[in-house]
């Protein structure tokens, strides 16, 4: 065992591997706390769904980035990881709170482009500063 945990081909696929893993587990999270089938409204060819979806893809692929450059296992790696996720639910909620002329999930099925937009870069823009602080521990 020890020697496949000196083999960086073997160490590449196993944080792929997990970090698939808990992306398709982050984005089904994602999904019990939308009020739309996200699936389904990318199928229709919803836009702002889709964009929405790509932010939190990328940026929950962003923090597995900086969360893999700087651990030193796969669990610490993880652990970073799912807080990194915690605080982009966390700013969903924040983004919805603050906008109270209007319900981000309602728009994001109604296909508003300017609300999948923002989302988009929300969740980016918030995997950058999480990414910054893994960095900087």
């Amino acid at each position: 065992m020890e020697t496949l945990l000196q083999n960086e081909i073997f160490m590449t696929a196993a944080y792929y591997s997990i970090a698939m893993l808990a992306l398709l587990l982050f984005l089904s999270i994602f999904e019990l706390v939308t009020s739309y089938n996200n699936w389904e409204e990318l199928k229709k060819g919803n836009v702002a769904v889709a964009l929405s979806t790509a932010g939190k893809i990328l940026g929950v692929a962003n923090i597995f980035r900086h969360s893999i450059e700087q651990s030193d296992s796969m669990l610490i790696m993880l652990g970073w990881s799912a807080l990194g996720f915690v605080l982009m639910l966390l700013s969903y909620f924040i983004f919805e709170f603050l906008s109270p002329s209007f319900k981000v999930d309602e728009e994001l099925a109604k296909n508003n482009k300017a609300v999948g937009t923002i989302s988009f870069i929300l969740s980016v823009g918030i995997s950058y500063v999480v990414g910054a602080c893994i960095v900087a521990l």
